[in-house]
């Protein structure tokens, strides 16, 4: 199951208004377009299209433009996947829109659960999706962009209801390119030994694959040939690394200016290993100037061992501000961030009393955390990340619509006649 251009469908739950007409959801910095609504791409406007090029063109189009609300966002997928999760023995989040369901029944029944599970997400949460019903993940993502892309299965594609003809034929026309987990360079591999479409790939042997490949290609094909070998994934936390990173609205020009972006993305990621229980030993932190201007350029990095696993904001506050020294006044950044790796459990080994951190002791992450969830990220802040009113290098959101479902000032309004 995923969503249909899932922001712009987002937007569109409390503004009415917009259906029907020619949404884009624009990136950080309200720099080009992400997401475009069916209206949005018949006008031929293309993934990541700079606004400053669509802007001009907004009253002849009668385009409506949104900045990127992920507070919104975020709301409005955790409801659509506990709301799905009622539907099935199993659930894998796979990102943002779109999830992975166990089901079980024969043809009449999962075509008609796939439909309430439609109509449930559109009565009680919103937005429009589409399901795709299949005995493998990959012939599942098949269905349901087939779902999505044809109108005549209204939105539910049970693969093997589809005659095993117009199956073959589909296959036959789509490149090889357009299944899951095949990128534009691997598709240049396999073109170079034949398998141009998803028909030919699927009708590979599945041992050569693995052997000229590897054991995800393997997978992939015998996935095709309907034999199920990519199983449900728990919760996507057991990462490797987490990064913060974004461009300034304004460019930073100070040192002091540096460290407060330090400072604001420390807090973040120590807010964000918290919640998924992790701590990190190693932290890189790096910024950039514009590289369309050759004449002043300035990339600093630096990568700081932490004394010990830890996701305490303090510590990594203090890491991350050793890239400070390294910026040169006067220069134009226009984009930062830090990295944590070696990720591991928090609590597995508690350290000796020698390395042990008092603010962890005292729960100082947990405890800003807690204060920002109850009265905004703007209420509380270490150090310079704390200074009220806001930085002006913060994203640029311009055409930001209210955060309906997360802020209590933004609620919408109801008048009954």
């Amino acid at each position: 199951m995923d969503v249909n251009c899932f922001y712009a469908s987002a937007e569109r739950i409390f503004d009415p208004s917009l259906e029907g007409r020619p949404v884009v959801v624009l990136s950080n910095n309200d720099g080009c377009a992400v997401t475009r609504s069916d209206e949005a791409k018949a006008l031929g406007i293309v993934l990541g299209e700079p606004w400053f090029k669509l802007a001009p063109r907004v009253r002849e189009w009668g385009l409506q433009a949104r900045s990127s609300n992920y507070e919104l966002y975020g709301s409005i997928s955790a409801r659509v996947m506990e709301l799905l999760a009622r539907y099935s023995a199993w659930q894998e989040v796979y990102s943002i829109d779109e999830c992975f369901l166990g089901v079980k029944g024969d043809g009449g029944d999962l075509l008609a659960l796939g439909r309430a599970m439609r109509e449930a997400c559109r009565s009680h949460v919103g937005v429009p999706v589409c399901v795709g019903i299949a005995p493998t993940k990959t012939l599942a993502k098949l269905a349901n962009k087939w779902a999505k892309k044809n109108k005549a299965f209204g939105g539910v594609c049970r693969w093997e209801s589809v005659p095993v003809a117009e199956r073959e034929a589909l296959m036959a026309r789509l490149p090889v390119n357009e299944i899951w987990g095949v990128a534009t360079r691997l598709s240049k591999r396999l073109a170079a030994i034949g398998i141009y479409s998803i028909m030919d790939l699927a009708r590979a042997d599945p041992i050569r694959m693995r052997d000229k490949f590897s054991v995800v290609m393997m997978r992939t094909v015998l996935e095709l040939q309907g034999t199920p070998c990519i199983p449900m994934e728990e919760e996507r936390v057991g990462r490797d690394q987490l990064i913060f990173s974004r461009s300034f609205s304004t460019p930073i020009r100070t040192a002091g200016a540096m460290r407060q972006v330090m400072s604001v993305y420390a807090q973040q990621a120590s807010a964000r290993l918290a919640k998924h229980r992790l701590q990190a030993k190693v932290l890189t932190a790096f910024a950039a100037t514009s590289y369309s201007n050759p004449a002043d350029t300035s990339y600093p990095s630096v990568v700081v061992p932490l004394p010990m696993p830890t996701a305490d904001p303090v510590i990594l506050s203090r890491a991350a501000h050793a890239l400070v020294p390294r910026i040169y006044e006067g220069l134009k950044y226009v984009r930062a961030g830090i990295m944590v790796t070696d990720l591991r459990p928090s609590g597995n080994q508690p350290p000796l009393q020698l390395f042990e951190n008092a603010h962890e002791e005292r729960h100082i992450g947990p405890l800003i955390e807690e204060v920002a969830k109850k009265y905004g990220r703007e209420s509380i802040g270490l150090g310079v990340a704390g200074l009220k009113g806001g930085p002006d290098w913060s994203m640029k959101r311009e055409m930001l619509s209210p955060r309906y479902t997360t802020e209590w000032a933004e609620l919408p309004i109801v008048k009954a006649a």
